[in-house]
């Protein structure tokens, strides 16, 4: 689906659309990469913003992972017993 230029509320601007060479631009000068460097990193962890800057810095391999070691199976915080 394509970007929706009239929508510039909050979910517009956290998401990356790799099909627009202004937002790839724009993203790019954003976390000091390169074009091709913010392709690759939505195609590893997906278009939100924050999950391919953690990816380019290197803290997070997949897409929530840093979120899922916290949490148990059933997306709950996991804790031991006494």
């Amino acid at each position: 689906m394509s970007d929706n230029l009239q929508n510039r509320g909050g979910q517009d601007r956290k998401r990356i659309d790799v099909h627009q060479d202004y937002e790839l631009r724009d993203w790019a000068k954003k976390f000091g990469a390169t074009p091709e460097q913010i392709k690759q990193a939505v195609q590893a962890v997906g278009t939100r913003a924050d999950d391919v800057e953690m990816h380019l810095k290197g803290g997070r391999g997949a897409a929530g992972s840093e979120r899922a070691s916290s949490s148990g199976s059933d997306g709950k915080a996991a804790h031991k017993a006494d």
